[in-house]
C-alpha cells in the first residue's frame, strides 16, 4: 500500500474533527500564526516576550487600533474604505483635550480635573466623532462620492484642523479620572480580575449550551456534547489564563507608595499588589461583544452583510443602502472617538502626531483578520486578533532591536501575504474567480 493511501485516513479524520468542532479555518490559521510569532520571539528574547509585563503592554497598546478595526470591518464588508480614521482619532483627541483643560473649565468656572467636566468632555468627543462619521457617510451614501476620495480628503482635513484646534501645541493630561482609561493607571487588581474572569467564563459556558438548546428546539443539527465541551473548555481556559497571567504583573513599589501618599496614608511594610485586567482592555472586550451581537443578531447587521454581498440586490430588496451607509460611517466615527479617549489616556497627553498612520494599521488589522476587501465577509473577533498579531510583531521586533523602518516593512509584507492567502482561500471554496 502506498504512503498516500496510509495517510489518507488520518487526514480525513483530522478534517472531520475540525468540521465537528465547527472551527473557522481562517481563525485557526490566525491563531497558529499568532502562536508562531509568540514562540519565535519568546525564544529570541529568552522568555521576556511572554512575561506578564510585556503581555500587559501588548494588550494595552493593541486597544485603540482594535477598537477602530471593529468598525472598519463593517465599512469594508459594505464595500467601502475609510482612510481618515487616524485623523479623526486625532481630531476627537484634540476636541476632548481642549474641552477638559481649557474650554469647559472657563465656561463653568471650575478647575481642571473636575469629574463632571470630564464626563461632559467624553460626551462631546463621542458626539463629535459620530457627527464626523455621519458627514462622511452622507457624502458617500447620498452624494455618491467614492469613499476612497471622501476619506482621503478627510485624512488631510481632520489632521490639520486638529493642529489648528490646539494651535500646534501638545496638551498635557494629568487628570487621574481620565488616566483610568489608558492602561497602567486604570487596572482592576488581581482579586477583582479573577472574579470578573470567572463570571465571564461562566457566561461563555452558558452561552454555548444555551445556543445548543436553542438550535435543538428549532430542529437544527447540533454538535456532539463532547465537541461543545471541548470548545467551552478552550474558551474558559483562554479567559482564565489571560486573567491569571496579567494578575502576576506586580505594581512597582514606588507607584504604590505614591498611591498611599495621595490618600494620606503610609504603605504597610511588605505590601504588594498586582495589575490585573486594564480597564481599556475591558472597553475593547465590550466593544467586541456588542459589535459581534450587532453583526450576527440584529437587522442592521444582516443588512450590512447583504449590502456587501450584493449592493444592487440589497437595494432592490428594499434596504435603504444610503441611510445604512451613513449609519456605518457614523459608527466608525464613534469608535474613533472612543479610541481617541483610550489613546490620549495611555499617552497622558494629546500630541499633534497622535493617531498618525493608524488608518493603515486599522485596515491591516481588519484584512489580516479575514475581512475581504471585495466585501460581504468579515468578523469582529478576526479584526481584534489581527490587531493583536500586528502589535505582537511590532513589540517583538522592538524588543530584539529591529529598526522602526524595518518593522513597518514586515507589517506591510504581512498585510500583502494575508490578502494573498485570503484570495487563495476564496478561490479554493469557489467564492471568487
Amino acid at each position: 500500500m502506498s504512503d498516500q493511501g496510509l495517510s489518507a485516513p488520518g487526514t480525513a479524520q483530522r478534517r472531520s474533527v475540525i468540521d465537528t468542532l465547527e472551527i473557522d479555518v481562517r481563525l485557526l490559521g490566525m491563531l497558529m500564526a499568532f502562536a508562531a510569532v509568540a514562540v519565535v520571539f519568546t525564544i529570541w528574547t529568552g522568555g521576556t516576550f511572554v512575561g506578564p509585563r510585556n503581555v500587559f503592554n501588548i494588550a494595552v497598546q493593541t486597544v485603540p487600533v482594535a477598537i477602530m478595526a471593529c468598525g472598519m470591518v463593517f465599512v469594508i464588508v459594505a464595500r467601502h474604505i475609510d482612510l481618515s480614521v487616524g485623523s479623526m482619532l486625532a481630531m476627537c483627541s484634540a476636541i476632548m483635550a481642549m474641552s477638559q483643560t481649557t474650554w469647559l473649565p472657563s465656561v463653568f468656572g471650575t478647575e481642571y480635573g473636575n469629574p463632571a467636566v470630564l464626563g461632559v468632555t467624553v460626551v462631546i468627543g463621542l458626539a463629535f466623532g459620530t457627527l464626523m462619521g455621519a458627514v462622511t457617510g452622507w457624502l458617500v451614501g447620498y452624494q455618491r462620492i467614492p469613499s476612497f476620495i471622501v476619506t482621503l480628503g478627510g485624512l488631510f482635513v481632520w489632521r490639520n484642523v486638529n493642529w489648528f484646534t490646539t494651535n500646534g501645541q501638545s496638551v498635557s493630561l494629568t487628570d487621574p479620572n481620565l488616566l483610568m482609561f489608558g492602561g497602567t493607571e486604570g487596572v482592576l487588581g488581581a482579586t477583582a480580575s479573577w472574579v470578573l474572569g470567572l463570571i465571564a467564563a461562566a457566561i461563555a459556558v452558558w452561552a454555548i449550551f444555551a445556543s445548543r438548546r436553542n438550535k435543538q428546539s428549532h430542529g437544527f443539527i447540533v454538535k456532539p456534547v463532547w465537541a461543545e465541551a471541548v470548545m467551552a473548555g478552550l474558551i474558559v481556559g483562554a479567559i482564565l489564563f489571560f486573567v491569571g497571567w496579567l494578575s502576576r504583573y506586580p505594581i512597582p513599589e514606588a507607584k504604590l507608595k505614591r498611591l498611599f501618599e495621595a490618600k494620606g496614608e503610609v504603605m504597610p511594610e511588605g505590601y504588594t499588589a498586582m495589575h490585573g485586567l486594564p480597564i481599556s482592555v475591558l472597553i475593547l472586550i465590550a466593544v467586541g461583544v456588542i459589535m459581534t451581537v450587532v453583526a450576527r443578531k440584529t437587522t442592521i447587521g444582516r443588512y450590512i452583510f447583504a449590502m456587501g454581498g450584493n449592493p444592487d440586490a440589497a437595494e432592490l430588496s428594499g434596504i435603504n443602502t444610503r441611510a445604512l451607509t451613513v449609519k456605518i460611517f457614523a459608527l466608525m466615527g464613534f469608535l474613533c472617538a472612543l479610541a481617541a479617549l483610550v489613546a490620549q489616556a495611555r499617552l497622558q497627553s494629546h500630541g499633534n502626531d497622535i493617531g498618525m498612520l493608524e488608518e493603515l494599521r486599522v485596515i491591516a488589522a481588519a484584512v489580516i483578520g479575514g475581512t475581504a476587501l471585495a466585501g460581504g465577509v468579515g468578523t469582529i473577533y478576526g479584526a481584534i486578533l489581527g490587531a493583536l498579531i500586528m502589535q505582537s510583531l511590532q513589540s517583538g521586533m522592538a524588543m530584539v532591536g529591529v529598526d522602526t523602518p524595518f518593522q513597518n516593512i514586515v507589517v506591510g509584507l504581512v498585510l500583502i501575504i494575508a490578502v494573498w492567502v485570503d484570495i487563495l482561500y476564496r478561490k479554493r471554496l469557489g467564492l471568487s474567480k
